[in-house]
């Protein structure tokens, strides 16, 4: 279980071998065996006894800006990796298998937003259908040179995913219902509420992917694709890619199927958008419901909830057998 707090004044602390969360005079309880982690999105109070108690049972707890973004985090001490996997993260810039794990990643991302467009052709209109199949021929002519790409990883890989993501982005602009369309990605503050409410989502996945570097033993800091800069996670932006897909599907089935509303929003003076407590509410709601079913996910059925743990520790073993 999740345990999600969102409501400003509320008052985080240990009941014996549980979490109580107070506000407004209603308490209430939630067992530390049953809770895998702590999302706070607003000004909450926590005691260090209720710390105490998630570090104990190694339970992640996250503190979130308004845009979904993790600020904090905190963990047990006892990280449960080896040196040896960062020492050799280092080295996946001048080896073979750091060209091959990026082109990897960026396929995958490619494949995932080919299928989210796939399924997008259902019930539309013949237009709608041939708007889609021009586009996905087109992201897959990027999909086919980057195959054929053998170095220059942060150049010649990140172009041909720039531009699949412009076609796939322009493309889900036209298909949203005609009230909400958008030109493309917009980044914090959103310029439109599609893309507001996606950025909030990407937060929320890119705690996911952070968390599930740390437990596998990669270094989140040491990336491949994106630059090492000071503070900046970079390995998580890296493999953050291959699973934007299904946020994305989240989000556009929210609009799609009329979830989201105008209230859901705060427009910022000066233009864009914040995602407010109600549309942090849906948006979170039908993320945990979509991680918690059961995918075919490289020969097996696997909740999506853990496939980014899964992908984690197989990255970290490859680094190990390959490298070592």
């Amino acid at each position: 279980m999740e345990l999600v707090i969102n409501s400003r004044g509320a008052y985080l602390s240990k009941i014996d071998e549980r979490f109580q969360v107070s506000l407004g005079g209603v308490k209430q309880e939630f067992s530390s065996k049953k809770v895998e982690r702590i999302l706070i999105t607003t000004s909450t109070s926590i005691t260090t006894d209720a710390l105490k108690l998630a570090m104990e049972n190694n339970i992640d707890v996250v503190f979130l800006e308004f845009d979904g973004k993790p600020f904090g985090r905190v963990w047990h001490s006892k990280l449960g990796s080896i040196t040896t996997i960062r020492r050799y993260q280092l080295k996946l810039n001048e080896i073979e298998l750091g060209t091959e794990l990026v082109k990897e990643w960026i396929i995958q991302k490619i494949d995932n937003q080919i299928g989210v467009l796939n399924k997008l052709k259902l019930n539309r209109s013949d237009e709608k259908v041939k708007l889609i199949d021009t586009s996905i021929e087109e992201i897959i002519k990027h999909k086919n040179e980057i195959n054929n790409i053998e170095n220059n990883i942060r150049g010649k890989l990140e172009g041909h995913e720039g531009y699949s993501a412009k076609i796939y982005f322009n493309t889900l602009g036209k298909l949203i219902p005609e009230k909400y369309s958008f030109k493309g990605r917009s980044k914090n503050p959103a310029e439109d509420k599609f893309n507001c409410m996606l950025n909030y989502a990407y937060g929320i996945l890119y705690s996911n992917v952070e968390k599930a570097c740390v437990i596998a033993g990669l270094d989140p800091y040491i990336g491949i694709m994106h630059t090492d800069n000071y503070n900046k996670t970079a390995l998580v932006f890296d493999l953050i890619e291959m699973y934007r897909g299904y946020m994305d599907e989240i989000v556009f089935l929210l609009f799609s199927k009329r979830k989201v509303k105008e209230s859901m929003f705060d427009k910022i003076q000066g233009g864009g958008y914040w995602l407010n407590k109600e549309g942090k509410q849906l948006l979170i709601e039908a993320v945990n419901n979509r991680f918690e079913e059961k995918i075919k996910y490289k020969n097996r059925m696997i909740k999506l909830n853990n496939i980014i743990q899964f992908d984690c520790h197989n990255i970290a073993n490859r680094i190990l057998n390959e490298v070592c």
